[in-house]
C-alpha cells in the first residue's frame, strides 16, 4: 500500500500527459487552488488534479433512482467534473440518454470557454466534438477503458460492438490530434505519506466517532477496515483492469501509446491504484450500517422532504475527498452545496445540481507561512491559526457556480459541525437544509465556539446518527453500498477479496 516515489524523475512520464512535460515532480506547481505554495504545509496534501479525478470517478457512482439499459450496451457509465479557475462549475455523470459530456454541454453551454474537464473515461468522438467546439482550454481522463468501451467483445475482432468501440476510438484519436483543447491523462504522484494520512483522517471521521461515542463497545477500526477492503473490491472491478494485456490494448486504441513501455505502464498502473485506495478509504469514512443514517430530529413539517440516505451518503463522500485539500495542517473540512430543481434535465443526478463546493483553507494567493499555523496547544493566542483560514462552507459559498434560488430547496453537506462564525452565513445564504454531524456541537473548543448551531432556526437539520422509532415517519431508501447500483447481490457488507489483499 505503499504510495509511488514522488521523487522520480520526469523523464519516466514525459509526453504522457501524466505531469507536464519538461517539468521535474518535485517543482510541479499546483495552480489554481486556493493557494499557489510549492511548499504545501505540514502535512500530505492531495493535488487538484489527483482530486478532481477521484470526484470524477466517485460521480460515476451516483446512485441513479430509476436506472434504465441504455440504447448503446457497451456505453458506460461516466463521471464528469468541470472547472474553471479555482471553481467547480459542476459535477455531472451520465444517465440513460446522455453522457456526461453531453450533460455538460447542455447545461453549461457556452459558459465551458477556458474549463478544464476530468473524465472518468476517455470521452466518446460525440461528446469530444461538441467540448471541442465549446473551447474548453482542457480535457483529462483516467486511463481505464473508455466511454464506448473497448472491452466489449475483446474476444472476438469481428464482433459488431467491439468494431463500433474502434470505430469511435479512432475518430476521437483523430479529434484530438487536432483540436486546441489539451486532451490528455493527467494524474500526479502521492507524497509518499498521503495514503497513511487519508487512512487516519478518515479513520477519526466524525461519522466514526459518533458510533464510537454511542457504542463504546464496537471497533470502529475494525468497521473502517472491512468497509476499505469492500470498497477495494469493488473500484478495482469498476475501474481497473486486472489483465495487464488487455490494459495496454485499451491505451493502444485510445491512443496512449507511450504508457505502454515497460515503465511507464508500471508507473501508470501504480499511480491508478494508489488513487483507487484513497478512494476507498474516503468512502468507508462513512459506512453503510443499517442501524446509522442522516436523520431530523424534529418533524419534518411544511418542509422539503429528505434526500434518500444514499444520495446523501454519496454527497458526504465528496466532502471527504474535498477535505483532503485542506491547507489546514490538523482539521480537514469539506462542504458541498447542491440545490433541487423543479425537474429533470437529462442529468444522471436526477433534479439536483451543484451550487458550489470547497475545503478550508487561507485565503486566495497566500503563499505558505504568510499565516500562523498553530493550534490552542500554544499559549501565545496572536500565532494561532484560526483568525486566518477561511472555513470550507464559506469557501463553498464564495465560489459558488450559480446563485441560490429562494423557491428551490439548496442543501448544505458538510462534514464537521458548522461553528459560530459560519452559521449566521448559513441562514443568510437561503439554505434549505443541512446535512452534517453533531459531535461538537453545544462546545467551546478553545477559538471556536459552536454554541450557534443547535439554535439555528429555519433550516432543516438532518444529522447523523443512530436511528430510533421517532424518525419512521422520514423518507427512506434501500442502502446501495457505496452508491453502485449495479453490485452483486450476491456479495455481502462485510466480504473481503483475498485475491485482491495479496
Amino acid at each position: 500500500m505503499a504510495a509511488s516515489d514522488s521523487r522520480r524523475s520526469h523523464q519516466d512520464f514525459e509526453g504522457n500527459g501524466l505531469i507536464p512535460n519538461g517539468e521535474d515532480v518535485r517543482d510541479v506547481r499546483d495552480s489554481g487552488v486556493q493557494t499557489d505554495a510549492k511548499v504545501q504545509g505540514h502535512g500530505p496534501r492531495l493535488s487538484k488534479a489527483n482530486l478532481f479525478t477521484l470526484l470524477s470517478l466517485w460521480m460515476e457512482l451516483f446512485p441513479k433512482k430509476d436506472p434504465q439499459q441504455r440504447e448503446n450496451d457497451n456505453a458506460g457509465d461516466s463521471g464528469l467534473v468541470v472547472v474553471h479557475e479555482r471553481r467547480v462549475l459542476g459535477l455531472h455523470c451520465s444517465s440513460a440518454q446522455l453522457h456526461a459530456g453531453q450533460v455538460a454541454v447542455v447545461k453549461h453551454g457556452p459558459r465551458l470557454k477556458g474549463c478544464d474537464l476530468y473524465f472518468s473515461r476517455k470521452p466518446c468522438s460525440t461528446c469530444l466534438k461538441m467540448l471541442i467546439n465549446a473551447g474548453v482550454s482542457r480535457i483529462s481522463y483516467w486511463p481505464g477503458d473508455a466511454e464506448i468501451s473497448l472491452l466489449s467483445g475483446r474476444h472476438d475482432r469481428m464482433d459488431s460492438v467491439h468494431q463500433e468501440a474502434i470505430l469511435d476510438a479512432t475518430a476521437a484519436e483523430r479529434l484530438k490530434s487536432n483540436s486546441r483543447p489539451h486532451i490528455c491523462v493527467l494524474l500526479q504522484p502521492l507524497e509518499c505519506t498521503m495514503q497513511q494520512f487519508v487512512d487516519e483522517t478518515s479513520q477519526n471521521s466524525d461519522f466514526l466517532l459518533k458510533i464510537a461515542a454511542d457504542n463504546p463497545t464496537i471497533d470502529v477500526k475494525d468497521i473502517f477496515r472491512r468497509e476499505w477492503w469492500n470498497n477495494l473490491d469493488d473500484f478495482s472491478e469498476k475501474f481497473f483492469i486486472n489483465d495487464k494485456e488487455q490494459h495496454k490494448y485499451v491505451l493502444n486504441k485510445m491512443g496512449l501509446e507511450n504508457f505502454c513501455s515497460d515503465t511507464n505502464f508500471t508507473n501508470l498502473r501504480q499511480h491508478m491504484r494508489n488513487l483507487i485506495r484513497i478512494l476507498s478509504s474516503a468512502v468507508a469514512s462513512v459506512p453503510v450500517l443499517e442501524d446509522y443514517g442522516f436523520f431530523t430530529r424534529e418533524p419534518l413539517g411544511m418542509g422539503s422532504p429528505a434526500l434518500p440516505q444514499d444520495v446523501v451518503r454519496h454527497c458526504f463522500i465528496q466532502t471527504q475527498l474535498l477535505s483532503c485539500r485542506t491547507e489546514d495542517p490538523k482539521v480537514g473540512v469539506g462542504a458541498v452545496i447542491w440545490a433541487e430543481g423543479k425537474q429533470a434535465q437529462g442529468d444522471g443526478t436526477g433534479r439536483l445540481y451543484l451550487v458550489g463546493c470547497g475545503y478550508n483553507a487561507y485565503p486566495v494567493g497566500s503563499q505558505y507561512a504568510e499565516y500562523p499555523q498553530m493550534d490552542h496547544k500554544q499559549e501565545e493566542r496572536r500565532n494561532r491559526k484560526y483568525r486566518y483560514i477561511l472555513h470550507a462552507e464559506q469557501n463553498a459559498l464564495t465560489f459558488r457556480s450559480t446563485e441560490i434560488k429562494e423557491e428551490e430547496n439548496t442543501m448544505l453537506f458538510v462534514n464537521k459541525c458548522p461553528c459560530d462564525e459560519c452559521v449566521p452565513l448559513i441562514s443568510c445564504a437561503g439554505i434549505k437544509q443541512i446535512y452534517t454531524t453533531d459531535l461538537d456541537s453545544n462546545k467551546v473548543k478553545h477559538d471556536i465556539s459552536y454554541l450557534r448551531f443547535d439554535k439555528l432556526n429555519g433550516v432543516q437539520k438532518f444529522i447523523w446518527q443512530q436511528k430510533s422509532a421517532r424518525h419512521t415517519t422520514e423518507q427512506a431508501t434501500p442502502h446501495t453500498t457505496n452508491g453502485y447500483m449495479k453490485r452483486k447481490e450476491k456479495e455481502t457488507h462485510f466480504q473481503c477479496n483475498k485475491r485482491l489483499r495479496s
